[in-house]
């Protein structure tokens, strides 16, 4: 959808939007299910990107210690952890500003997610930048979907990330769904962005060809000694409208209620659900920050009767619309080049 039409859209009257959102929410969706998804950092900490809102930056002094990839028994042991308590996919987060094949590290991560795609579960990794080679051999070792959020839109960008480019965040996703991976990407709301800058992200990500398996839409977790520690908090009805517009534009995509739970009511929650969300992530840590424990969220989706989606570890990208241009690394405003 065009930026235009994603305003018009936003400035619907609250109900209106909703019903809106609602209806295509249950034509694509007519199971009352949720995703499960549980996120573990695997290397934590020590990265040599500056993102304004990330404590894993070694560039700011968050109180977040350094560790290393964590050795392959241990993610086994917290992905079984996970599979047995409900999660259908397991993600894992590496604080590298990319891979590179050939080295040892990528190696290991291959070795562990041949092993984690063994348990049933879908397998989503975050791991920055990738090149094509990269894209293929995550693929072929069982990867069923890569997350790279753009955050925000092209303009407000470069105040929030100067270490690397919005094109180069859209050349890896564009390799990722060449080499046949499903696409996870999302952005961050309360990064002092305009409702226009939040809408130019979704004008971005829902021209994405094929469009994304699943969006994730995250509330600013401000954290100390990060440039956004003072940000405010973002207001619960901005996020029901951008999980709303979202579940419009990318009607196919699992839209997940992400970073920011620990701040939102059960009454929010469950706006969110009925705005279009149909996924969460699930224990009680999301990389460095808290979120909402396991029983908290089981006893929310039973009071709501939502039941959790199977897993799919099998699953497909979605296919390429060979009528449409193929998802490019312009951000230029409503251009639609390839």
């Amino acid at each position: 959808m065009i930026l235009s039409e994603l305003q018009e859209l936003h400035s619907l009257p609250f109900f209106e939007l909703i019903q809106r959102s609602r209806s295509i929410h249950e034509k694509n969706w007519p199971e009352a299910e949720v995703q499960l998804c549980t996120l573990l950092s695997i290397k934590t900490g020590g990265c040599s990107e500056d993102c304004s809102y990330c404590a894993q930056s070694a560039r700011y002094n968050s109180g977040v210690e350094i560790e290393r990839l964590m050795s392959k028994d241990l993610i086994m042991e917290r992905a079984k952890v996970a599979r047995d308590t409900g999660s259908t996919r397991f993600c894992m987060g590496a604080a590298w500003r990319g891979v590179r094949g050939g080295t040892q590290r990528f190696e290991q991560v291959l070795d562990i997610i041949k092993d984690v795609s063994s348990l049933g579960m879908e397998v989503c990794v975050t791991l920055g930048e990738l090149g094509p080679s990269e894209a293929q051999q995550l693929r072929e070792a069982g990867v069923t979907a890569y997350n790279h959020n753009l955050d925000t839109s092209p303009e407000h960008y470069p105040n929030i990330v100067t270490s690397h480019t919005y094109e180069d965040r859209l050349r890896t996703i564009r390799n990722v769904q060449d080499a046949g991976m499903s696409v996870c990407c999302g952005g961050i709301l309360g990064l002092g962005e305009t409702i226009t800058d939040r809408l130019r992200m979704l004008e971005i990500i829902s021209s994405f060809n094929p469009q994304p398996e699943s969006v994730p839409i995250n509330s600013l977790m401000p954290m100390p000694g990060t440039p956004l520690a003072e940000n405010p908090q973002v207001d619960p009805f901005d996020l029901v409208r951008m999980i709303a517009v979202a579940r419009i534009a990318i009607p196919k995509a699992k839209i997940r209620l992400s970073a920011g739970r620990t701040r939102l009511s059960d009454e929010t929650q469950a706006l969110c659900f009925f705005a279009g969300a149909n996924s969460i992530f699930y224990g009680d840590k999301l990389l460095t920050a808290k979120n909402p424990s396991v029983e908290k969220d089981r006893a929310l989706l039973a009071k709501l009767g939502l039941s959790t989606l199977a897993p799919n570890p099998s699953m497909t990208a979605p296919e390429t619309d060979p009528e449409q241009p193929l998802t490019s690394t312009c951000v230029s405003a409503g251009c639609g080049c390839s």
